[in-house]
């Protein structure tokens, strides 16, 4: 790794490297994307993919495809006409584009298929592309239910396909050095973990603008309603979707799912969390939604705790920390700090001032004589501390989409497969129903369903 940087990019490590220290050294992180095709690809060896859903998140799926190696677009699918051509737009080429996805399946040119639409509708363009033969990169959260993602493991392990699900942290740089860290023992043993996502503008409270082209003539509002209740045509649903509990899963599914992914992830977490607590409230975009814009929610797992919050009222970035009795490791938008605990032997230095001075020097006269100084008086936090950072312009999804292709191609596992998006997608679900219902939220394994607490 190499530490050369920008001036800019220095000034937005800031709020990381501050916790460890203000003269700690940041290491810059190399990219791994290349480490997943060692070797050029031979065209015969070339993974050929279509995008189900071009709308915001697709169309960044389709321009981070364009940094992975060995791999080529040959179709897109979406329910409005004016994403076919952001689609053509994104990956730079004219490819063929409709509004039915089950054309895509039944070409036998394509291997594997990009699922980029509402939640609502994972399952049942999951469920045909496995039938199909497809293999499948289905965005988080997985699911839009519980029994919605069991389906979707079942479909997988039937078909025997390659999934991985779309939560890129766990295929970040940063996320790996990471988990180095806390593999190694140095945090000690976590009991509590934190996180936060917390955004402060219309467009990350998804209130996104309609496109003047919108209508019934543009938009197969009919098959977007697919799995959903009848309604009128409605642009804000159709757009604005994640606000509405028919077709989305609301913070937790947008924000939580990263939060919940790169934990699990971190920690070699692959179960679903015990219960979960939740509380928050709409408090500022009263546009008719149906999913707070504040939510927190507290999880119980077997050996540590987590709290996550989103905030759609206050810019706070992306953090999670993890906190151990021997260190603090912290991830703040892209930057990673570790810093140790002071955990040498220390006298008592506050209630022996409650004892009278003679039973005081006692103690610590013994104290001093059972703890003897080391020989060398050399720890400092500071230094022993660790910041790291990614490099100007990495993008942790160009790595993920790179797993992904590499897997359809060498057959071997993915780094964030079928199950393991399914345990964090109930994480999701956990914490709206907690929301929903004012009760705990009580995993049942021996039912695979939520029960209140």
């Amino acid at each position: 790794m190499g530490n050369n940087f920008s001036r800019r990019r220095f000034m937005q490590i800031g709020t990381g490297a501050v916790a460890a220290g203000a003269a700690l050294k940041v290491s810059v992180l190399q990219p791994s994307l290349l480490a997943a095709s060692p070797r050029p690809v031979a065209p015969s060896d070339t993974v050929r993919f279509a995008s189900i859903g071009t709308g915001i998140r697709g169309c960044e799926l389709l321009q981070a495809t364009l940094r992975v190696p060995g791999i080529e677009c040959v179709g897109a699918c979406d329910l409005y006409d004016s994403r076919h051509q952001a689609a053509r737009e994104a990956v730079q080429k004219e490819v063929p584009v409709t509004r039915n996805y089950r054309e895509i399946l039944d070409r036998k040119d394509v291997d594997a298929v990009i699922i980029a639409v509402t939640d609502h509708q994972h399952r049942k363009v999951f469920e045909d592309a496995c039938a199909a033969g497809k293999d499948v990169y289905c965005e988080k959260p997985m699911s839009h239910t519980v029994e919605d993602g069991f389906a979707m493991v079942n479909a997988a392990h039937k078909n025997n396909r390659i999934v991985q699900i779309g939560s890129q942290r766990v295929s970040s740089i940063l996320y790996a050095k990471a988990k180095e860290i806390y593999d190694s023992g140095k945090l000690g043993d976590v009991c509590a973990i934190e996180a936060y996502w917390d955004r402060n503008t219309a467009s990350g409270a998804w209130v996104y603008p309609i496109p003047p082209d919108a209508s019934e003539q543009t938009i197969d509002w009919n098959a977007f309603l697919d799995g959903a209740p009848k309604r009128a045509f409605d642009p804000v649903r159709f757009f604005r979707w994640r606000c509405f509990t028919d077709y989305g899963e609301g913070l937790a599914g947008d924000l939580f799912v990263h939060l919940i992914s790169g934990i699990h992830f971190i920690t070699g977490t692959n179960t679903v969390a015990q219960r979960a607590q939740s509380t928050g409230g709409i408090f500022r975009w009263k546009d008719g939604r149906e999913f707070p814009d504040l939510i927190e929610t507290f999880y119980d797992y077997p050996n540590f705790r987590v709290t996550l919050r989103c905030n759609l009222n206050n810019e706070g970035g992306e953090f999670i920390g993890f906190y151990g009795t021997k260190g603090t490791l912290i991830i703040k938008d892209s930057t990673l700090t570790y810093k140790p605990q002071d955990t040498r032997p220390q006298p008592e230095a506050y209630s022996i001032y409650g004892w009278p001075a003679s039973l005081r020097n006692q103690y610590l006269a013994k104290w001093h004589q059972e703890n003897p100084l080391p020989a060398t008086l050399d720890f400092k936090v500071d230094e022993d501390s660790e910041a790291y950072a990614t490099p100007e312009g990495y993008n942790d999804v160009s790595d993920h989409q790179a797993n992904f292709f590499n897997a359809v191609r060498s057959r071997k596992p993915v780094v964030e497969n079928e199950v393991f998006g399914n345990h964090a997608a109930i994480g999701c679900h956990l914490s709206n129903f907690a929301y929903a219902n004012k009760a705990v939220a009580v995993w049942d394994a021996s039912s695979n369903k939520i029960v209140k607490g």
